[in-house]
């Protein structure tokens, strides 16, 4: 079930695999091929492929940090998200190319986990879209929090048990490898 039953396509969503984003990330090099996989999947079987990249002060638009990843390319006709905050639904026009591209279900996948990528996953659950979070295709870097060292590995797993079998009435999250991805 979804608040967008009318809405039954399944886009993938490529979060902040950037330049300056992903430099230092865990497994970076095999997460962004599993990412490159799946983009190759979803295009062959007709799927849309949404991409976000995040802009600030350390990542200014047109930067080199700013770039998408040199080993994964936006086709033409791909929508390309530009945000400022953590969600890519906020302050953007996320919300309407995915009600204009049919789309009730979202793949998500990217970088960071712990931030840009969960941000993302709660703002489109709470408002009814059905999420799929490919559980090895995400990372991070290692963070420090008032003194305590949490490992990128952690963190990745952390937010991957957060999101298995998670449901609203309207919703729900849920996570996959990237293997078994089907769209």
């Amino acid at each position: 079930m979804t608040a967008y039953e009318e809405h039954e396509k399944t886009v993938l969503m490529v979060i902040d695999v950037q330049n300056g984003v992903v430099e230092n990330a865990w497994k970076r090099d095999e997460i962004v091929s599993r990412i490159a996989n799946l983009v190759s999947r979803a295009r062959d079987r007709g799927v849309s492929v949404i991409w976000v990249q995040h802009s600030e002060n350390e990542m200014p638009i047109g930067s080199e940090e700013w770039q998408i990843v040199p080993e994964l390319k936006p086709a033409k006709n791909e929508k390309i998200i530009h945000k400022l905050y953590r969600s890519a639904f906020e302050e953007t026009e996320l919300e309407e190319i995915l009600a204009g591209l049919d789309i009730g279900h979202l793949v998500i996948t990217g970088a960071q986990s712990n931030y840009c990528v969960r941000n993302t996953i709660h703002a489109g659950f709470e408002r009814g879209f059905n999420i799929t979070l490919v559980e090895d295709a995400h990372t991070t870097m290692d963070e420090t929090w008032e003194g305590v060292k949490i490992t990128a590995e952690q963190i990745v797993a952390e937010l991957n048990c957060a999101c298995s079998k998670y449901q609203l009435p309207d919703s729900f999250v849920d996570v996959a490898k990237a293997e078994s991805i089907d769209f």
